[in-house]
């Protein structure tokens, strides 16, 4: 009796269409890709979608400090996005975004169905008002001092020193985080969906078993607490989709979000001749799988399936939350250079790395995982090189010089084939579960195994014996399809590997029901490098990389003011004491070949020249400098970076960009003279 295939629909959570993927973002897509990849060789019919969180306050503002539209803004970002996946080998059967005609038509047609079914209240609230900028502030443009512990320099909706949550209007000495100015209080009429008309659906939903037990415990905290109305409307000027019959007001960005997961597969829909309601409906046999962070769990386990579930349509068969990335033990830090952009890593490694390590880390759990420069160096370089492709390299040699590429008609030693296609079910198990770390502790057991068959077998010793011919092309036959067997449980892991690994075997892709058909009589190609050792020098070039994405010109905030360039770790005054600021005059000042962002300054601190590479050029034209004088810091130790030596460092300030401006000392000012 054969089994139809599954139906499975996968998300990832929506990156935000205002900065830059991260190698913490990527824990997420890898983790999904390597699934979806997984149901796909099983023989399912699993679709990947994603799309580009494209609307809010911060998205249109980043637009109007660049002089262009959100849509500019919004296509350059998916373009840059979307470079970034295909080179780390994440396959999305379609990427959009959720500024897109199904999303509008989507969120739309749901909130008209909430409204008519009594489930969107409108009533009037005070908000944060900015007078200059003439625009009601979102909580995180309004900085100002926690009102339960008076810690300066707080978002407008918790504190991050005490951990308390507020209201903006509770803040003491509140600022725009955008003009500067004082926000006053004004009233708006907004629009809220009472996700009390759920409580029950939600308590019963939640404890079904579509979420982990750490989530759903987790969620009691909000049921203890009663579940509120949510306000899901925002006041011009805003990025976004107009809420029908409400003049001036437009959906919160965190309502037309998770709709761009169906509107993403609508679009896929449409140009595949699918029918996207035997998908998205209430009673839908298909199945339906989010992938996200843990920090966004409370929008995808209760406000959105009670949305779906008000709506008519088919809530999630499961939501898979996961846990943040550390580097070396801490969080990701732009100054010790481990906040390193997904495009900052690929020009220095091989994807496949990083997708391997973090499959080595990964469980079905939620906690943090973290990565281990030094163990990231060792594992991959002991598992994948030393282990899996290790395996070929000590046979294919043989295969290709003696033989002709041909490999034996029987396996050498059919006890080690059967254990090792006998794991195929366990390893298919962790993959399901998304315990990957198992997978892979089981998987290198098996290469373990397979070499140590050739350790003992030694075919560089029978190789050289007289009238052994069979015997060497036995083991080398097996050898070859130990690896063969390895390659197909690493497949969702290292696709690209996998792939030179078949057109090495000769074979077509590897799909699950292959397992227990071994390669004999059969032709090989010449063996070629499939994996070289990681070394030191391109991390630490990566790690150097990334401190230099710390110039001013390339701020630009993700969810507040300070997003992408937080305010660094706290020190003593004696530590700033330290800094000794001197007035220099540049003496010459060029651009910096294959650097975007830098300038090469000679700098004249009084009789010493100082070379210092600044990260400028966005905002000056060389030539305009040079003759000028500006402050540096003077005795700050010289740092190697991929273009030179770096002697100090000029100050500067500005939002980035165009606006960024060197500090100009008083025309009284000589070389240097010390600054206090």
């Amino acid at each position: 009796m054969s089994v139809s295939p599954r139906k499975i629909l996968v998300t990832s959570a929506l990156p935000y269409a205002n900065g830059p993927i991260h190698i913490g973002h990527m824990v997420e897509y890898i983790q999904t890709d390597i699934w979806v990849r997984f149901h796909k060789m099983r023989g399912q019919t699993c679709y990947y979608v994603c799309a580009d969180d494209a609307h809010g306050t911060p998205i249109m503002l980043r637009a109007e400090k660049e002089g262009i539209t959100p849509e500019q803004l919004i296509a350059k970002t998916s373009e840059d996005h979307q470079a970034d996946f295909r080179d780390f080998a994440v396959d999305f059967d379609n990427y959009h975004s959720t500024h897109s005609e199904e999303n509008k038509e989507l969120a739309t047609s749901i909130y008209l169905t909430l409204k008519e079914k009594g489930h969107i209240n409108r009533r009037t609230i005070k908000q944060a008002y900015d007078p200059e900028k003439n625009m009601f502030l979102p909580d995180r443009f309004i900085r100002g001092e926690c009102p339960k512990c008076g810690a300066k320099d707080q978002y407008g909706d918790s504190c991050e020193v005490c951990g308390a949550t507020y209201a903006p209007t509770d803040l003491k000495n509140p600022i725009s985080a955008i003009s500067g100015t004082t926000p006053i209080e004004k009233e708006s009429e907004h629009h809220f969906f009472k996700l009390n008309d759920f409580n029950k659906y939600l308590h019963k939903w939640t404890r079904a078993g579509y979420l982990q037990n750490e989530v759903t415990n987790k969620l009691d905290e909000w049921f203890e607490s009663g579940l509120q109305e949510w306000d899901i409307s925002r006041d011009a000027p805003y990025f976004g989709f107009a809420i029908p019959e409400a003049e001036g007001k437009y959906f919160y960005v965190w309502l037309d979000a998770p709709m761009g997961y169906l509107a993403s597969f609508k679009n896929y829909c449409e140009k595949n001749n699918l029918n996207f309601d035997d998908w998205a409906k209430a009673d839908s046999d298909t199945e339906m799988y989010h992938f996200i962070g843990k920090d966004i769990i409370y929008f995808h386990a209760l406000f959105w399936p009670a949305i779906l579930h008000g709506s008519g349509y088919r809530t999630p068969s499961a939501i898979f939350a996961h846990g943040f990335l550390t580097v070396d033990g801490q969080k990701m830090s732009k100054s010790r250079g481990t906040f390193v952009t997904a495009r900052t890593y690929l020009n220095h490694l091989n994807p496949e790395y990083l997708r391997y390590y973090f499959a080595a880390k990964l469980s079905g759990g939620v906690d943090d995982i973290d990565l281990n420069l030094d163990d990231f160096v060792f594992r991959v370089n002991s598992d994948l090189v030393g282990k899996v492709v290790n395996i070929a390299s000590r046979c294919a040699g043989f295969i290709k010089k003696r033989f002709d590429g041909q490999l034996a008609d029987t396996l050498h030693n059919e006890e080690l084939f059967q254990k090792m296609i006998n794991c195929g079910e366990q390893i298919a198990t962790y993959y399901e579960k998304r315990d990957y770390s198992r997978a892979m502790r089981d998987i290198m057991a098996l290469a373990d195994k397979a070499n140590q068959y050739i350790d003992e077998n030694k075919p560089w010793i029978i190789a050289k014996e007289e009238g052994k011919d069979n015997e060497l092309q036995a083991i080398c036959t097996m050898g070859i399809n130990c690896f063969r067997i390895l390659l197909l449980y690493l497949k969702p892991v290292v696709p690209k590997m996998a792939e030179q690994a078949e057109a090495f075997l000769n074979i077509n892709s590897l799909r699950w029901s292959d397992l227990n058909q071994p390669l004999l009589k059969h032709t090989i190609n010449q063996f070629k490098p499939l994996m070289t050792r990681v070394e030191k020098e391109p991390i630490e070039a990566m790690i150097e990389e990334s401190k230099e994405n710390l110039a001013p010109a390339n701020s630009s905030p993700t969810s507040g003011p300070l997003a992408d360039n937080p305010i660094a770790d706290e020190i003593q005054f004696d530590d700033f004491s330290k800094v000794d600021l001197r007035i220099a005059k540049i003496l010459k000042a060029e651009h910096v070949e294959g650097a975007d962002k830098l300038l090469q300054l000679t700098l004249d601190i009084g009789g010493v020249t100082k070379n210092v590479f600044a990260g400028i050029r966005s905002a000056y034209n060389p030539k305009d400098l040079e003759g000028k004088l500006t402050v540096m810091v003077a005795n700050l130790a010289p740092r190697k970076m991929r273009f030179g030596l770096s002697e100090g460092m000029v100050l500067a300030a500005g939002p980035g960009g165009k606006d960024l401006f060197i500090l100009n000392p008083d025309e009284g000012a000589q070389p240097g003279m010390k600054v206090k």
